[in-house]
């Protein structure tokens, strides 16, 4: 069982037939996807995902994690890569295609009132669970969410100059996605391959440098959300180890069902009963980062 949290979503499981709204793409063969599933858009919560059937032909489907989700308007929104097989499939869609959802699956990530100064780190295809967190906490004026984003490949939007002044942050770093800065929530951007207004490194170092600007009674209202590649992951740990922060990272890992049949998803967890696997589909894919054993090589 996920320390995080039981799993209601079993009773609000979904199968749709989605209609797909809009299929954007991006450099680095990345795609945006919305489409038109109403019963999940309802359940959805940031972390959780849908397994989606990529092509009519194609027996397994593939679990994408959920960027948006619009309730009110009934549609949901994915972020990801054509990297194989399924997911080149899947590019394919046209808009007015259907394909078949199952979700929202999985637990989520769960922000603690008693720290407000919630720090998202998302890394490649692990950013659009931290866009839907930074939607859900600007909702309420008790958060102070930053989203920090780190990709070796062009970001699937086109970055733009912050209007939010983030204190601590490094004079030169201004990129940020667009989309934070329209709701008001502070973003930067890191990577390696010297773009424009971007931390040159990654996402860990630039949060060591606003985790060190702030003093000992604004670091005590930190929280830590991750999601991302596993060595990622594992740094991020690492850091909020570092500094004494509570951390939830959403792993990624190979799915064959994702819904805990195949077990072919597990990872190697601490539990109050000792080590245990558990599955990413259903006792995650949001884990509790310090009860993660990060040695094991799964």
């Amino acid at each position: 069982m996920n320390d995080l949290q039981e799993k209601p979503w079993r009773d609000t499981l979904h199968v749709e037939t989605a209609q797909v709204l809009a299929h954007d793409s991006y450099p680095g063969k990345q795609f945006i996807l919305r489409v038109a599933a109403p019963l999940i858009a309802a359940r959805a919560k940031p972390g959780s995902f849908a397994h989606i059937q990529c092509g009519p032909a194609l027996p397994m489907r593939r679990p994408l994690s959920i960027m948006r989700a619009d309730a009110d308007h009934g549609w949901i929104e994915f972020l990801y890569k054509d990297v194989g097989t399924d997911t080149h499939e899947l590019a394919q869609r046209q808009a007015g295609e259907t394909l078949s959802l199952i979700g929202p699956i999985g637990t989520w990530f769960t922000p603690d009132r008693s720290r407000p100064r919630t720090l998202l780190l998302g890394g490649g295809v692990g950013i659009p669970p931290m866009v839907f967190l930074a939607d859900t906490l600007r909702g309420d004026p008790h958060w102070q969410p930053l989203v920090l984003m780190g990709s070796e490949v062009p970001f699937p939007f086109n970055a733009r100059p912050s209007a939010i002044l983030v204190p601590g942050m490094p004079e030169a770093v201004i990129a940020t996605m667009p989309l934070l800065d329209d709701w008001g929530v502070p973003g930067r951007l890191a990577s390696l391959q010297g773009y424009p207004g971007c931390f040159e490194g990654y996402i860990t170092d630039l949060a060591r440098t606003w985790l060190d600007a702030l003093d000992k009674t604004q670091r005590a209202e930190v929280s830590v959300f991750a999601c991302g590649p596993r060595p990622m992951l594992v740094a991020c740990a690492a850091l909020a180890r570092e500094y004494g922060l509570p951390c939830q990272v959403s792993l990624e890992e190979y799915m064959a069902c994702a819904v805990g049949g195949c077990a072919g998803c597990s990872v190697r967890v601490n539990t109050a009963d000792g080590p245990a696997m558990k599955r990413v589909c259903v006792d995650g894919p949001v884990f509790d980062a310090s009860l993660i054993d990060w040695s094991e090589q799964w």
